[in-house]
C-alpha cells in the first residue's frame, strides 16, 4: 500500500517503502530520551505509521501525540490504526497554525519522517526554521537522513540549517538495519 501511494503521489509520499523498526527505535530514543513526563509530540510525514506506533507505545497515554500527514489515504489509515493519536491531514508548512488551532503553544518534540523534497533544506521555504519556531524553548527536533547521500547538497544544507536554528545538534551512528541505511539528527534548544 505504501509503495502504491508513492507511485500515485511521489512528492506527497517521498519514499517507496516505510522506515524499518530499527530506524523507528533510533528515532524514538532520540526524541523521548529527555522529554518531559507528559510531552506534546508532533510527527511530521507520519506515512504508514512506522514511527507513530512506537511513539504511541512509549508514550503509553502520557502527554499528547499529533501526526501530520499530507497524503489523505495514509492519514485516514493512520487515524484508523491509532485512535489515540490526533491525525492531522495537512501540509507541515502550516505547523505553527496547526498547533495554535489545537491550543499548543510549543511542541516538546517534533519527529520528522519527511524527505528532502518536503523539508527543502537550503531553500528560502525550508521547514527547519518552521519547526524551530513551533518548539518549546527546551524542545527537540529529530530528523533522519540517508547515510549514503550525506555528501549531497541537501544533506549538507540540512546540517547547516540545524546548526543555525538549534544550539545543540548530534548525529547518531549509521542505522544499518534500514533500507537504505540512515542516521538520526537530534537538534535541541531552538535558537530564538
Amino acid at each position: 500500500m505504501f509503495a502504491a501511494q508513492f507511485v500515485r503521489a511521489p512528492l506527497a509520499t517521498a519514499s517507496v517503502w516505510p522506515s524499518s523498526s530499527a530506524l523507528a527505535r533510533a528515532m524514538a530514543d532520540a526524541a523521548l530520551s529527555a522529554a518531559p513526563a507528559a510531552p506534546v509530540v508532533v510527527e511530521l510525514g507520519a506515512g504508514s505509521g512506522a514511527f507513530t506506533g512506537l511513539l504511541a507505545h512509549r508514550l503509553a497515554g502520557r502527554g499528547r501525540q499529533l501526526a501530520v500527514e499530507i497524503n489523505p489515504v495514509l492519514a485516514h489509515r493512520l487515524a484508523g490504526r491509532f485512535p489515540r493519536v490526533e491525525v492531522v491531514p495537512a501540509d507541515v508548512a502550516e505547523l505553527g497554525a496547526l498547533l495554535a488551532l489545537r491550543g499548543v503553544a510549543g511542541a516538546d518534540v517534533v519527529v520528522s519522517g519527511l524527505g528532502w523534497s518536503a523539508t527543502r533544506p537550503g531553500r528560502e521555504d525550508s521547514l527547519v526554521p518552521v519547526v524551530a519556531r513551533a518548539l518549546a524553548d527546551d524542545g527537540v527536533f529529530v530528523q533522519f537522513a540517508y547515510g549514503a547521500t550525506s555528501w549531497a547538497a541537501p544533506a549538507r544544507a540540512l546540517r547547516t540549517e540545524l546548526g543555525d536554528c538549534f544550539a545543540e545538534v548530534t548525529t547518531s551512528p549509521v542505522v544499518w538495519r534500514n533500507l537504505p541505511p540512515a542516521v538520526v539528527h537530534r537538534a535541541a534548544r531552538p535558537r530564538r
